[in-house]
């Protein structure tokens, strides 16, 4: 097994952008060994090629790698292969000059994966090699909901011990699946990070169980692109959350990094991160804020280098909805280069230093 570009830290690459010189050529890519997610291409930017994907990249198995076959072809394929398409069609061009199998990997050897269903806390725990002890982190996603782990997977391999925990859409989840189960009383952080979030939510926060009412978001604030796409955005603008549903931000006790994307078209993340800045100045407390902002990053900054998906399928039911993510490709993936980078420096300094 080879790869194109040998890593530094091959528990934190995957596919970036690929120096070649420009010619006539096409690159296929296409991932299996977990779930197929189509096929891909490249575009020209400069002196680099970039890798796009027609889907969100999003790894389920975590103990298993991502293997993607790249080969690099003569000419263009006027159309993508399918089994619609006649031989001749298929043929067209696809002289091979050269083929490689990509290879990433989530967990380094000697990670830990330890399922967690106790007591309503549903979750994964990643432990480091090797017997410890270990600054711990609790890794919390959005609001697409269940369970993901390749981050945490990321950080463990980083020698960090990280819960990913589910608190909404997960079936082993006391209560409705769209209901929050996670309550701020679980948490006396050292540090804090946040990636695009809002400061507080329309719906009420929680409750005294650490529940929220009903989580259906307010369709009022939703807007549509001419390709009936829909961003969520102005949900999260701070004008439109009520003042009791905002998190109290101004008691933080402890380092807050908050990256933007100011592209984002799911966040309004620089409103928020705006709110944030000044609710912390006006307490005393701006020594806490720390704010990496990214021109012409996205909603999904994630561990670098997975590829952009600037709109996804966000739900079938009760019809199909295709939400807006923003982002655009070069600006993008630099920026979740940077940001991690950044994250894991953050975290050195504040749970390890």
């Amino acid at each position: 097994m080879s790869t194109i570009f040998p890593p530094k830290d091959p528990w934190s690459c995957f596919v970036r952008n690929i120096p070649f010189p420009y010619f006539e050529s096409t690159l296929w890519a296409r991932s299996y060994r977990d779930t197929i997610l189509g096929f891909a291409y490249i575009a020209h930017d400069g002196d680099n090629f970039i890798l796009v994907f027609s889907h969100r990249l999003r790894k389920r198995n975590v103990e298993t790698p991502y293997s993607v076959q790249l080969s690099l072809l003569e000419g263009h394929i006027p159309v993508l292969p399918s089994e619609g398409s006649n031989k001749e069609q298929q043929q067209r061009g696809e002289q091979e000059l050269a083929a490689v199998t990509v290879e990433r990997w989530y967990m380094a050897p000697g990670v830990r994966r330890i399922e967690i269903r106790q007591n309503g806390v549903v979750g994964t725990l990643f432990l480091p090699p090797g017997p410890g002890p270990f600054p711990a982190m609790v890794d919390l996603w959005g609001m697409g909901g269940g369970l993901i782990e390749y981050r945490s997977a990321l950080f463990a391999s980083r020698g960090f011990a990280s819960l990913s925990l589910a608190y909404i859409g997960h079936k082993d989840i006391p209560g409705p699946l769209n209901t929050i189960n996670v309550g701020d009383a679980y948490f006396q952080p050292r540090c804090v990070i946040g990636v695009n979030g809002p400061i507080g939510s329309i719906n009420k926060l929680s409750d005294s169980d650490g529940k929220t009412e009903s989580f259906e978001g307010d369709q009022k604030h939703w807007s549509y692109d001419e390709q009936g796409y829909v961003s969520f955005r102005e949900v999260s603008t701070p004008n439109n959350i009520p003042p009791e549903n905002k998190a109290k931000v101004e008691n933080l006790c402890c380092p807050l990094l908050y990256i933007v994307g100011e592209d984002d078209l799911s966040c309004a993340a620089i409103e928020n991160a705006d709110e944030i800045e000044k609710k912390l100045k006006d307490a005393g407390r701006s020594h806490l804020f720390t704010r990496l902002s990214y021109l012409g990053a996205g909603h999904l900054i994630e561990p670098p280098y997975t590829p952009n998906a600037r709109a996804s399928m966000w739900t079938t039911r009760p019809k199909k909805l295709i939400t807006l993510w923003g982002g655009h490709l070069a600006p993008h993936a630099a920026a979740q280069e940077d940001a991690w980078k950044r994250t894991l420096e953050f975290m050195e300094r504040h749970l390890r230093g």
